[in-house]
Order: C-alpha cells, then structure tokens, then sequence
C-alpha cells in the first residue's frame, strides 16, 4: 500500500501539473468550483474559472504547502469563454509559459498561453489562442536529448477531440465503437517562441505487444490527461482511461512514439471518476500526484489534491498504484 497525502484539504484542485523550479515543487491544477449544473458528459459541471500555484517546501509528503494566490484568471484573457480546465508550464531562457485550454465565445477549446518572469506569477495573458489549437488537458515535454519543448495533448467527449481529424474540425464528430482503433492523442513540437507550434500536431500510436492500436472497446485505450516523463532515457506517455477509470502508460523511444502500452500506473480512486496525473522526480524518488473525490463526499466536480511516491521495477516497469487506498 502506497501512503498518500491530501495536499490541500481546505479547497478543491484537480488535474495537477508539477514541475521542479527554483529548486522547489511548483504544483499548478485545475480550480473546482461548486455550481448548479447536473452531471453529463460535456463536462459542464466542471465550471472552473482560475488558477492558483502551490509551492511545497521539501519532501511531497511532509513539506509545507503554500498557495501563491491566484495567477491567471477567466477574466484576464481577452477572448474567453468559459471553463479553465487542466494546464501546464514549462520555463524557457527565464520566461515561464503557462499553458490552458479554454472555451472561446463559440464554445470551442482552444489553447492559451500566459506569461511570467516568475513561476509563482503573475501570469499576462496573449490577446489571440494558438493558432491551430484545439481540445484540452495540455502537457508540455522539455526533452533533454534535443533541447526541444514537445506538447502533448487531447481529450474525448467534453474535451472535443472527436470533433478533429487530421487537424481539421468536423461536421458530424465521430466516436469509434468496438474493434474500430481508438481515437489518438496528439503530440506537436513548439516553435522557440514558445507561443506557437513548428509544425502540424502529429496522432500518437498506442500499440499493443504485436505492434497493433488499441481499439475503441479495449479498457486501456487513451482519453485525457497525457503526461509525458523520461526515465532511463525511455519516453513513458501516461494517460486516463476516463471512463474505466484507470492511469495507464506506455513506452516508446522518441517523443513520437509509437508507445508500447505497459499496464495500469493507478487503479480506480475512491471516489469521483475522473482521474488526471503527473509523474515527478524530486531528489531522487518518484511521485504521483493526483486526484479524488473523498473530501467532497463523491461529487467528481469537487476534487482534492493527492501525492504518492511511485516506483519502478528492475525493468523499468511502473508498479500499479491502488487508487482505492
């Protein structure tokens, strides 16, 4: 049984992303609000509308959480919509990038860039989306082996990917039913601006041992919440099942892939059925932050923060992680 650690029990984030600057654990997550809208699979419930940064001093699971106040707010970005959902960061020649997915005035996803001198903010927001951008859940890899920044992203149903093929909105979205292969993830390498993309987003593989994509109707295949982390020179792309309500992961040798799916990083929480990660080195171990439900008492749209030391086998393997503890 893995310990685990409420990290800010006294309101209600999800979604973390964590990096390491200045020598401490910055946590950025989505900020849950309590509304009135009913549950459905667009998401609406999940009304969120700022972001707070959090500093831990130390050790994941004992330091002491500060929260830095809000940094970038629905209403200081010139041509929002609604609905701040999961971002993430990355810093490049002393400017932090603040990366988010929000609903513009046609209620479509796009991603936002806002823009620091300090990880704790305060964050500027760009006047223009992404040009090219679309669905959510944003997570942006620096890769040690070439310098470059890769962005990995997408999410089905309320996060629209199914409305995208080969980068192109549709008329009529489509989801895959049975044998058909799943719906990929994206992956796009940045232009050294930061705030635009080199190239054309790219759909990531996720294979099976024979080399095959995981179909529609396989409880593993892909649905949000990608994180990308490096161990042992491997590139491990982690993600949620959504609605079997897994993180799982797979391995490949490029920040392309094809990913071999590897199995299940965190079995079912608890409570709620959302779940969305990262994976963290700091000071030599590994963690996983993310998310349940508990503290609210199963409302899924009101989550609290959990972190977890994870480990690997002699192989490289991730040791699955019971969610339900």
């Amino acid at each position: 049984m893995s310990e685990k650690r409420y990290l800010i029990p006294e309101d209600y984030h999800a979604d973390p992303s964590v990096h390491i600057f200045e020598g401490k654990i910055h946590i950025y997550p989505s900020h849950d609000w309590d509304n009135a809208d009913s549950e459905n699979d667009n998401g609406d419930q999940y009304d969120m509308k700022d972001y707070h940064c959090f500093t831990i001093d130390g050790d994941p699971m004992t330091g002491k959480v500060t929260d830095h106040g809000v940094i970038l707010s629905v209403d200081d970005i010139p041509w929002h919509g609604r609905q701040l959902w999961d971002c993430d960061i990355q810093e490049r020649d002393g400017k932090y990038y603040l990366y988010f997915p929000l609903k513009d005035r046609n209620d479509i996803f796009r991603m936002g860039v806002a823009i620091a001198d300090k990880p704790t903010g305060p964050f500027k927001s760009l006047e223009y989306p992404i040009h090219g951008s679309y669905s959510i859940d944003y997570a942006c890899l620096k890769d040690d082996a070439d310098g470059e920044y890769y962005m990995y992203f997408g999410g089905i149903w309320g996060g629209q990917l199914q409305r995208y093929v080969d980068n192109k909105a549709v008329e009529a979205p489509y989801l895959p039913q049975g044998k058909e292969k799943a719906i990929c993830p994206r992956v796009v390498k940045m232009n050294k601006d930061m705030i635009s993309f080199a190239e054309e987003p790219k759909a990531i593989k996720i294979v099976d041992e024979n080399g095959e994509e995981l179909t529609a109707d396989n409880e593993h295949r892909f649905f949000e919440a990608s994180w990308m982390h490096k161990y042992n020179g491997k590139y491990y792309f982690s993600y949620s099942t959504g609605d079997t309500h897994m993180i799982c992961y797979a391995i490949g040798d490029n920040p392309y892939g094809p990913f071999t799916y590897q199995g299940v990083v965190l079995t079912p929480v608890a409570a709620g059925w959302t779940t969305h990660h990262c994976i963290v080195e700091w000071e030599g171990k590994w963690y996983l932050f993310h998310h349940d439900s508990v503290p609210s008492g199963g409302k899924s749209w009101l989550r609290s923060l959990k972190v977890c030391e994870l480990e690997y086998d002699e192989n490289g393997k991730i040791k699955t992680i019971n969610g339900a503890d």
